[in-house]
């Protein structure tokens, strides 16, 4: 039996309870990556939990087979946000899937296993958030971790997410990659290993070609431990504001298909509904901004004028080769399904981005700032637009953005969604390196590596060569990566929303535990990462002794460039 197949007891219909009748120590919001694994930690701590997730159980089988996930988008499984029209994309209003079941987006992501840059969280550190540099957080990433090649300095061994060289990858992908290095870029088999800059294949969260997301990982085996901790997962739980009493969470309203309910949690709550959802019940629940909580007819308990703000993005963009080589549009032929199905192996064990690197577009830069996904298929406008033959497509990726946005609440209505309004571009440094990196997949595009299967550049195509066009291109057809981050940042300064052990500043018994902390987006896939927060907290709530720093060899070299 499959790691998906195990089954678990998750509560999708709760027959209604006596005032007080229910007792939880700690109510986590969200069973996304963040809480799947916050939770699980909890419960190993010996507490007693309670997961409530607005989605549905990870039930569906194209969430476990890799290759599926794009099948998953502006599904019934899907959030399916759209952002405000975006001044600097010619007006568009970008598609933002997120999930909308157990593991989130963990269910729905491409699978690649990507921690961070060095510098990323040195920097994290430099800001004033103790405990919070590479040094302090790679013990976090080793713990979680079961990587298939064993334990090193760098990877762990027996933790609760497997991580594997993923069982298929596609000649054109392989080929790109030798293009790379025809160009002078170094190979790089391990981008979380002693340097992120190079070429290679990417590192997958699977296990024997399945999807290996933050509910197989951590939710399942938790709800099927027994211990001194307990834990119990609802889903169909929509929460619609974090309980107060005065500057104290005592717990949790939500709403099923019964009705409204509150749940108490004696010793606190944990918010890990993601990037969107975290600031918006932030605000919902009266913590936020002054000005924007009383235009919204919300009673304001709480001044935080940081929550929603700082919101970051990854954007890439297409560069589309036509070839006479099949790719994965082949994946779900009666021949591929076969194999997958008797041996878990084949085209449908495709994370579809399965090579790719980093590299600096200034070599004086201290870390990369761009980071490409490599695939053997058309993936335009999120693999939502078809032409006919067969496609392959570089998509250089912007990994350190400077521009801003940020979350609005927009009504009192707990079933309204807030308002998203990243500001894609508004940094001209952002499309600058855009540009760059449509420059360089196009240099790759040419190499000999890829002679024999190129035929013709389809997008941005012959015509658009003169920087204005290009920058033309990339306003037209850019996408999110599906990283956003931030809205609730970490830091000590008046636009903060956590402090360096995640808990909410001014308000007791109340923590983040998602990516909306980070202070600045990670260079690469931010899913890792997001795993390594909820690590790292679940030790700050339960008053654990932090895991002690590496090797000190590790410490001097981990991760540069």
């Amino acid at each position: 039996m499959s790691t998906h197949d195990q089954q678990v007891s998750v509560s999708q219909e709760q027959p209604a309870h006596a005032a007080g009748e229910e007792q939880f120590e700690y109510v986590v919001i969200g069973a996304g990556s963040g809480g799947c694994a916050v939770a699980a930690r909890l419960q190993e701590g010996g507490a007693q939990v309670l997961l409530l997730e607005a989605g549905v159980p990870d039930e569906t089988p194209e969430i476990h087979i890799p290759a599926a996930f794009p099948k998953l988008f502006k599904s019934p499984l899907d959030w399916n946000y759209e952002t405000e029209a975006q001044e600097h994309l010619n007006g568009r209003r970008l598609y933002w899937p997120r999930g909308k079941m157990l593991g989130g987006s963990s269910s729905i992501n491409a699978m690649i296993y990507i921690r961070g840059h060095r510098a990323d969280f040195d920097a994290w550190a430099a800001a004033g958030n103790r405990g919070w540099g590479y040094d302090d957080v790679l013990p976090y990433f080793r713990r979680g971790e079961d990587f298939e090649g064993g334990q090193s300095e760098y990877h762990g061994a027996g933790g609760p997410l497997h991580v594997e060289n993923r069982r298929y990858t596609h000649e054109i992908c392989d080929a790109i990659t030798a293009g790379f290095e025809e160009l002078g870029h170094p190979a790089n088999d391990d981008f979380n290993g002693p340097q992120m800059e190079g070429v290679g294949r990417y590192h997958v969260t699977q296990k024997g070609g399945a999807r290996h997301s933050a509910a197989v990982a951590y939710l399942r085996p938790a709800l099927a431990r027994s211990g001194p901790g307990t834990l119990e997962a609802r889903t169909g739980a929509h929460v619609t504001r974090i309980l107060l009493d005065g500057q104290e969470a005592t717990g949790v309203e939500y709403q099923d298909s019964a009705g409204m309910r509150q749940v108490p949690a004696s010793r606190g709550v944990i918010l890990a509904a993601g990037a969107i959802t975290s600031p918006h019940l932030l605000m919902l629940s009266g913590i936020g901004e002054r000005a924007q909580l009383e235009a919204a007819g919300i009673p304001v308990l709480h001044d935080l004028p940081g929550v929603g703000k700082n919101l970051q993005d990854h954007l890439f963009v297409p560069v589309v080769y036509a070839t006479e080589t099949p790719g994965l549009k082949d994946a779900t032929s009666e021949a591929q399904m076969s194999l997958y199905m008797s041996e878990q192996r084949g085209m449908l064990c495709s994370n579809v981005g399965e090579t790719g690197g980093f590299m600096k577009t200034d070599p004086s830069l201290p870390a990369p700032d761009l980071q490409f996904h490599n695939g053997a298929a058309l993936f335009v406008d999120h693999g939502f637009r078809e032409l006919d033959g067969h496609h392959y497509t570089l998509l250089p990726s912007l990994v350190a953005p400077r521009s801003r946005g940020e979350i609005r609440v927009t009504s009192a209505d707990p079933q309204a969604r807030p308002s998203i309004e990243p500001n894609y571009l508004s940094d001209p440094h952002d499309l600058d390196v855009l540009v760059r990196g449509v420059q360089l997949a196009r240099q790759v595009g040419d190499t000999a590596a890829l002679a024999r299967y190129r035929l013709d550049e389809v997008m941005p195509g012959p015509n658009v060569m003169e920087r204005a066009d290009l920058e033309e291109y990339i306003r037209q057809e850019a996408m999110t990566i599906y990283h956003p981050v931030g809205t609730c940042r970490m830091g000590h300064d008046d636009l903060a929303v956590v402090d360096d052990q995640l808990r909410v500043h001014g308000i007791s018994r109340l923590w983040v535990a998602d990516a909306s902390v980070m202070p600045t987006i990670t260079r690469g896939n931010t899913n890792a990462p997001t795993l390594m927060i909820a690590e790292k907290v679940a030790d700050f709530i339960l008053g654990q002794p932090l895991l002690p720093v590496g090797d000190s060899q590790v410490a001097a070299h981990a991760a540069t460039d």
